[in-house]
């Protein structure tokens, strides 16, 4: 099934800012998988199909990831307002040399890093500002208060326009919103957090009480669970998938758990009797969710990522009959 059916858009939580229900990625492919053509054919591609979401982080290649998109969006001359981009702060670059530690520039949210995060994030995608800023994860050796004033003052400054977390508690948002909402600062609006079919916990039970209370959105990634949705690695790791790189190694046991790959193997058949692959339904099942604003998309080829934006064909096939075979299947095997 190809991409036909009309991109929908979701609000990002409670802000007036809308973003396509699929946004595209850069993790792991760009600069790794993708070079610069391919990163530009492929954001033609997306923004061709409705996306006006891209997702990136300033540790993502080392940098490179955030350079590589934006070259891309400097040949595209895409009109500013058509388009959101995001980046998230917390690794840094560089981690240097074992006898000389990087101290306020890696894995830590205090307001120095911050602050030149940001302005070299800005260089890398030639922007004048980004929309979205991520803290990529919770750091619990600086005051909350320092980070959430860091972030809003960001914003004042004109380098982003919203800031939310990824990875983090629901009581380290609530905390950091509280703080915002307490001092009149511009508070967390959206959370990044890994959500699919074997990974629900945090975003179907950890965050409820955030939706309503703060207006949380979400921006999701690992729809697929690095690709364990797709079915590509039930017979092994294919030597040109992402599991056979080693940036992420980390990640090929549970691309090999025998359980989950017999799991995907049942949600083959539920699939062809949508007429859709099993990718597409796993990407479906994840916009299912109306707290989520938008699912991110990751592809190291063009055809995939065709293929990914049919997912939206499959949407209104959900039905409660479908959904309850989906679960059937998955039961005891999501966190």
């Amino acid at each position: 099934m190809t991409h036909s059916t009309p991109m929908a858009y979701r609000r990002l939580g409670r802000s007036g800012l809308q973003v396509s229900l699929f946004s595209f990625g850069s993790w792991v492919t760009f600069h790794n998988q993708v070079d610069t053509g391919g990163v530009r054919e492929m954001m033609a591609a997306a923004r061709d199909g409705g996306v006006n979401f891209f997702d990136n982080a300033e540790v993502y290649a080392n940098g490179e990831s955030e350079r590589l998109m934006g070259q891309a969006l400097a040949q595209l001359k895409w009109d500013r307002l058509d388009y959101v981009v995001s980046s998230k702060f917390f690794w840094g670059l560089d981690r240097g040399a074992p006898d000389r530690p990087r101290i306020n520039g890696c894995d830590t949210l205090n307001r120095k890093y911050l602050m030149q995060a940001v302005d070299g994030s800005l260089q890398r995608l030639g922007l004048d500002f980004i929309d979205l800023v991520f803290c990529h994860r919770a750091d619990p050796h600086t005051p909350v208060e320092e980070t959430v004033w860091a972030m809003h003052d960001i914003i004042e400054k004109g380098k982003a326009l919203y800031w939310g977390t990824s990875e983090w508690s629901a009581d380290e948002i609530r905390s950091a919103w509280d703080i915002a909402d307490r001092h009149h600062l511009h508070k967390p609006v959206m959370e990044q957090p890994q959500y699919h079919l074997f990974h629900r916990r945090r975003v179907e039970r950890e965050y409820a009480r955030l939706y309503e209370d703060t207006g949380l959105g979400l921006t999701t990634w690992s729809p697929l669970a690095s690709g364990l949705l797709t079915g590509k690695y039930r017979k092994g790791v294919p030597a040109n998938s992402r599991g056979a790189l080693e940036s992420v190694s980390f990640l090929r046991d549970g691309l090999l758990d025998a359980r989950k790959n017999a799991a995907v193997g049942e949600l083959e058949g539920v699939a062809r009797d949508l007429d859709c692959t099993v990718a597409q339904l796993a990407l479906a099942w994840v916009a299912h969710n109306p707290r989520v604003s938008t699912v991110i998309l990751g592809a190291s080829r063009l055809a995939q990522l065709k293929e990914n934006l049919g997912a939206l064909a499959v949407l209104p096939k959900l039905t409660a009959d479908v959904l309850q075979r989906i679960d059937a299947i998955t039961a005891g095997l999501a966190d």
